[in-house]
């Protein structure tokens, strides 16, 4: 049997990739073939079944601003927001040059939802991974439209649908600080010996 071939700098990108604060993605974003290039790399997930129990809805030019101004009109219909919260919540989008909303499709039939959706987590985290590889920072952030049927409806979402994750994507003059990692004599378990 053949030892594994390793690849030290896939080994490194992994090791000290990053998220960038939304605050901090500036233009510009991924072009038309770095865009095909990162949808690619995110549908390449484990799915058991070939289900496919997820799409991406993808935000971007002019996008951004109407589906920031639907959701911030929905939010408006349910809280009291002054102002400046309703400004805010309509240009949520217009933080980053691209926002991916991964949303979670499920399939009927004999696969548990909850590995369908863990298919569809692995989509956002592998955009994250593209974009880096791209060279371009992103973060994966959640919020109140995604779970909010009015938001989903208003986003062309089915019935049966919901959003994962939002992943904002763009360039930045930023170098993330890394952050505390986890303690893995806490965090792992072995059971068996090598």
């Amino acid at each position: 049997m053949s030892q594994p071939k390793s690849k030290p700098e896939v080994i490194e990108f992994l090791k000290n990739r990053r998220s960038v604060l939304i605050k901090d993605l500036i233009e510009p974003g991924p072009n038309k073939d770095e865009l095909e290039t990162l949808l690619t790399i995110a549908t390449r997930v484990p799915d058991h079944r070939k289900l496919e129990p997820w799409r991406l809805l993808v935000i971007r030019g002019e996008g951004r601003g109407l589906a920031g101004q639907k959701l911030a009109d929905i939010r408006a219909k349910k809280h009291d927001l002054i102002p400046l919260q309703l400004e805010i919540e309509a240009n949520n989008f217009n933080r980053a040059p691209l926002v991916i909303a991964v949303v979670s499709s499920p399939v009927e039939g004999n696969t548990p939802i909850e590995e369908q959706t863990c298919s569809g987590a692995v989509v956002a985290q592998h955009i994250n991974l593209a974009a880096a590889a791209l060279g371009y920072a992103s973060q994966w952030v959640t919020g109140w439209s995604c779970l909010d049927k009015d938001a989903q409806k208003a986003l062309g979402l089915a019935e049966h649908e919901w959003i994962i994750g939002y992943v904002y994507v763009g360039s930045t003059e930023v170098e993330p600080a890394d952050r505390a990692r986890p303690d893995l004599a806490e965090k792992v378990t072995y059971l068996g010996k090598p």
